[in-house]
């Protein structure tokens, strides 16, 4: 069943990434949807910092998956920006995420459409941005997300 929360400032994206960095765990995987400037990496972030990784989170587009060094919490983050496929997903089967999906947190941008196929066990993150800069999380949990408290 999809949630819908309201972000009304950049800062609240952020805190929602790091809510939901807080409260993953090993072998989740999320998936950002949503176009350009909607939030995506922002979300990421929040994540990165929720789980206390090492390095500094930006978007990966231009090397496609990056992987942040556990923090705090034990847990590694792997960044990955599947826009620069452009639908060749043969590319992200040579990412060799699903052996990722063991110990780390995989964050898949511009996934939505093919990274499901991973896991059945995904959280599925619509983000929209309104004509007044605010934004829209539609969150749609799969798998062991549907009984997890999110938003």
């Amino acid at each position: 069943m999809a949630e819908t929360i309201e972000l009304p400032q950049v800062e609240d994206t952020l805190d929602f990434g790091r809510k939901l960095g807080e409260m993953v765990r090993p072998g989740d995987l999320i998936l950002l949807a949503g176009p350009l400037g909607a939030g995506k990496t922002v979300v990421a972030k929040g994540i990165a910092a929720g789980l206390g990784v090492h390095g500094r989170v930006s978007s990966p587009t231009f090397i496609i998956a990056r992987e942040h060094q556990a923090g705090d919490r034990g847990i590694p983050l792997v960044h990955v920006d599947a826009y620069r496929l452009g639908g060749d997903l043969t590319e992200l089967d040579d990412l060799d995420l699903d052996t990722e999906l063991v110990d780390a947190v995989v964050v898949i941008e511009w996934g939505e459409g093919a990274a499901e196929r991973l896991s059945e066990d995904h959280l599925l993150i619509r983000l929209d941005r309104r004509p007044d800069d605010s934004r829209v999380a539609t969150l749609e949990p799969h798998g062991n997300w549907t009984d997890r408290r999110i938003g």
